[in-house]
């Protein structure tokens, strides 16, 4: 091991801290971590409950047919593209210890309310307005993050708040299988409208805990647990930028007419597409619809779990990774593009193949393989607060909303024309798509990351001691 590599290790992991930096650290570790990964678990396992339930008896209870699964979760995704914008730009007046709480308090209530639903169109119904309630949690998280920490510390941050809406996902098939087998028609009720009580309950005490703990910003925080002292230090850790009102047509005419704002919004609405073998249940259709194994109940939630926990391990990875090498975020565009395109010509080979049983544990591994491009949530979602970690906080908060709302705008129609239950179990035209995402993906953030390049350059310039100094004998002069 060169010695160059060594101490970078070294530095990486032996960080050199201000006088009392690190007690801070690992307090807003402790109580905004704490919190917000709760949050996400909660989130997610509300949110794809409605697949653990599709497969558990929902769908021959209320006579689900075509692409009714598919129209449910379009609804779900309309209503938090509404809720994008407002929400976010919400956090600017209403403090976030008292915005994200209330919002999981609603969130909570749909998701229990859902147990009650009798035909689909109220599940929809449900559904929209849970999207709204959850629209500001992930991209909300993110602006908090970016606010709170060093770029030096924000990926692997990043990385384990994604990995705990993935952990949602991922224990929510357990959570099914469990109420399956000892709670299925208990007071009369279905397994899976018991999923949806549980769940919601579980997400009660964690709004409690942000009511009290959560510290909102380092600029508005009153936290009882920080001391003076420490309030100043998490306001010097973080660039001094303006925080004017968003509400100007100057502010708007900025956002919109911003190189970062549509470069990282496109970013996210290719690679958002990019995930859509995991966030469409494209395991699990594909084993309710197998030609040839009839799977149980317990298999249908279990065996696709080994999705997000391989999302898990890529996202801890690569946030760790772009962390050591200096916040080179793009470098996991290319990993997802690879494994998209590879990924999908090996379902697409199976899709082929006489014998289906013979072709099963590659489609498996595939589907396993494929759970790995969550890595990019953490990720790009670091690299966008990275590169606007000097504009208002504002800008950045509505370039990360942007993001995650122009990813849905589009998923909300192209989950049903490539995802669509009824073209279970091979997906052709879905597999196709991917490929074109893929390597749609590897362009766009070769572009990308030539762009932010430069603008850190010319940044580093200009606060550079002659780019100054030049600035002072200009002033001088006139």
């Amino acid at each position: 091991m060169s010695a160059t590599l060594k101490d970078r290790l070294r530095e990486y992991f032996h960080a050199e801290y201000k006088p009392g930096e690190r007690a801070l650290v690992r307090k807003i570790d402790f109580f905004i971590l704490t919190f917000c990964c709760l949050s996400y678990f909660t989130n997610y396992l509300d949110r794809s409950n409605i697949n653990n339930a599709y497969v558990s008896g929902l769908k021959e209870e209320l006579n689900f047919v075509g692409n009714e699964l598919n129209q449910i979760q379009a609804a779900f995704t309309a209503g938090y593209v509404v809720g994008q914008l407002p929400a976010n730009l919400s956090l600017h007046y209403v403090r976030p210890r008292i915005f994200f709480p209330a919002c999981m308090v609603v969130w909570a209530g749909l998701t229990m309310v859902t147990a009650s639903a009798h035909d689909v169109a109220s599940i929809a119904a449900i559904r929209f307005f849970q999207g709204v309630a959850e629209a500001t949690t992930f991209v909300g998280t993110h602006y908090i993050l970016g606010s709170w920490y060093t770029e030096r510390e924000l990926g692997k941050r990043s990385g384990i708040f994604t990995a705990s809406g993935l952990a949602g996902t991922m224990i929510g098939g357990y959570i099914q299988t469990g109420i399956q087998s000892s709670l299925h028609m208990r007071h009369g009720l279905s397994g899976w409208r018991w999923l949806f009580i549980i769940d919601g309950i579980v997400t009660l005490p964690i709004a409690i805990y942000g009511f009290i703990f959560f510290p909102d910003t380092p600029a508005t925080t009153k936290a009882f647990y920080l001391t003076p002292e420490q309030k100043a230090l998490a306001q010097s850790r973080v660039p001094p930028v303006p925080n004017h009102s968003p509400l100007s047509w100057s502010f708007l005419r900025k956002a919109l007419t911003s190189r970062f704002f549509w470069g990282f919004m496109i970013l996210w609405i290719v690679a958002g597409e990019a995930e859509s073998f995991s966030s469409n249940a494209l395991l699990a259709l594909y084993m309710k619809s197998h030609p040839v194994y009839d799977y149980t109940v317990a298999q249908l939630n279990n065996y696709p779990t080994g999705v997000p926990a391989a999302g898990i391990v890529s996202t801890l990875f690569w946030a760790t990774l772009t962390d050591f090498l200096g916040g080179k975020r793009y470098l996991v565009g290319y990993f997802i593009g690879i494994t998209g395109i590879v990924t999908s010509a090996l379902i697409l080979s199976a899709s082929h193949d006489a014998d289906p049983a013979r072709s099963t544990p590659t489609v498996f591994g595939a589907y396993y393989w494929a759970g790995a491009v969550y890595a990019c949530q953490a990720t790009f979602f670091a690299w966008a607060n990275d590169a606007l970690r000097y504009d208002e906080h504002m800008f950045r908060a509505v370039v990360l909303a942007g993001m995650n709302l122009g990813s849905n705008v589009i998923n909300a129609w192209w989950t049903i024309v490539f995802y669509g239950a009824s073209m279970a179990p091979w997906f052709r035209r879905g597999m196709w798509a991917m490929i074109a995402v893929s390597i749609a993906l590897v362009i766009w953030t070769a572009g990308l990351s030539y762009f932010t390049a430069r603008h850190e350059r010319e940044l580093k310039e200009e606060q550079s001691p002659g780019a100054q100094q030049d600035e002072e004998g200009k002033e001088n002069m006139a």
